[in-house]
């Protein structure tokens, strides 16, 4: 007889710790080039706050647990257009994340086919990609989940090679020519990196879902999300700084592929390959499962009335097929709007979009926390831990907020403009949708 289906806080810390460190890593360095081995401090800077809202989420995580995350939390406490709004950014979150994985896949892919490196043929490629696994989410997903789950595995194997293996190679005259490639102030410099090192930490909010079934959670997630967030802090520094002390920052900037050319000049063409095919297989892996994802996000957001009902339509076997379509037409789109000389600064404004998005349903989350939790039933030691987590939470909120207004200018005022447009949305036509569906 099984006695404990859970899982303790070993199994539960792998598993925070493979779900933040995706397919973006690979192509991340090459996008941070242009600012210099600098952002490491970066890393530092966005490795505490990630444990801030690390935290929030697993309290919220504890004390509210149910589907949804962020988006319910900003429901149940912000009331029901909040919980649009959260929904609503989450989800250009999701799928704006989704279009930089699709170009990462892309940056591998050139390495074997080189003019996919150029700005329009690598947009179609990429658009071809997001149309394949949207229509493979279709006709099989189960099939999304196989390659994800061998996908997770080869995917560590060039990241974990580099961020070894590497460091017998590793320049440090090399690291320091490239410290500062903008010569900016430290003050400057820093601030405006950490927008595209914080996206490697999106995702924090699956820590949440651990509660439900982790061994003892009152203990166990609080040591899984913080060792998840340790863990994968350290694969990021150690495998993003040996790469900038393997490769010039001026030949790293245009790089479509930095893992793969620096298993070249440390083992040979053979070793870039086999990195090139191991990156390739994670990064479509990951897509398929995340377009899978977003769509289920659009879904439960409508089967909450939170969001137009047409992405709550789902076929008899519960494939959300319109939500999937208007996703697949919508990433297109932006594809081709986003396209940029390299790879690396398409893959840069995207992942800024997605983490502002992200970042600001973190804000939401922390509000939720001070409307959600409640003092203990005894004034020692719950109402110390009642406050120590109103604390946490405010500072987790100041780091996001900073974040966020440290990002590109014109990035800011798209995603204010965006935001801003719920407003007329959310009472045009969920507002209607929600008295209707209360009045049957």
């Amino acid at each position: 007889m099984i006695r404990n289906r859970k899982v303790g806080p070993m199994l539960a810390t792998a598993l925070v710790a493979s779900n933040m460190v995706g397919s973006g890593i690979f192509l991340l360095p090459a996008t941070l080039a242009s600012t210099g081995s600098i952002t490491v401090i970066g890393w530092l800077i966005a490795t505490a706050g990630a444990l801030l809202v690390a935290v929030v989420l697993a309290r919220l995580g504890r004390i509210s647990p149910q589907a949804g995350g962020p988006c319910a939390y900003a429901a149940d406490a912000l009331g029901p257009y909040m919980g649009f709004q959260t929904t609503a950014i989450y989800w250009i979150s999701c799928w704006s994340g989704n279009i930089a994985i699709a170009v990462t896949a892309t940056g591998y892919l050139a390495s074997f086919v080189p003019v996919l490196a150029l700005p329009v043929p690598g947009a179609a490629a990429t658009v071809g990609l997001i149309w394949a696994l949207t229509l493979v989410n279709i006709l099989g997903p189960r099939l999304v989940c196989q390659v994800e789950s061998v996908a997770i595995v080869l995917g560590l194997i060039p990241i974990l090679l580099i961020a070894t293996a590497g460091w017998w190679y590793f320049d440090p005259t090399l690291f320091k020519a490239s410290w500062n490639m903008r010569h900016e102030p430290v003050m400057t410099a820093v601030p405006n990196s950490l927008v595209l090192v914080f996206w490697a930490f999106t995702g924090l909010e699956s820590a949440s879902v651990a509660a439900a079934v982790v061994e003892n959670p009152g203990r166990n997630v609080p040591i899984a999300t913080i060792g998840g967030v340790l863990i994968a802090a350290a694969v990021y520094v150690t495998s993003c700084s040996v790469v900038m002390g393997l490769i010039p920052a001026a030949m790293l900037a245009s790089s479509t592929a930095p893992f793969a050319d620096a298993a070249k000049l440390v083992l040979g063409p053979a070793a870039g390959a086999f990195v090139a095919v191991m990156a390739l297989v994670k990064t479509i892996g990951t897509l398929g499962g995340w377009i899978l994802l977003t769509a289920q996000t659009g879904k439960a957001g409508a089967d909450r009335g939170l969001f137009p009902a047409v992405f709550g339509r789902a076929d008899r076997h519960g494939i959300p097929v319109p939500a999937l379509l208007l996703m697949a037409a919508v990433m297109s789109a932006v594809v081709f709007a986003t396209m940029s000389p390299t790879i690396g600064e398409q893959f840069g404004k995207l992942i800024e979009v997605s983490t502002i998005f992200c970042l600001l349903a973190y804000v939401y989350s922390c509000i939720a926390l001070w409307r959600l939790d409640r003092p203990g039933p005894s004034p020692w030691p719950h109402t110390w831990v009642f406050v120590r987590y109103r604390i946490l939470a405010v500072a987790a909120l100041l780091v996001c907020i900073w974040v966020i207004v440290e990002s590109d200018g014109g990035l800011l005022i798209l995603s204010a403009a965006t935001v801003a447009l719920t407003v007329p949305v959310y009472w045009l036509f969920i507002k209607p949708l929600r008295t209707a569906q209360a009045g049957r």
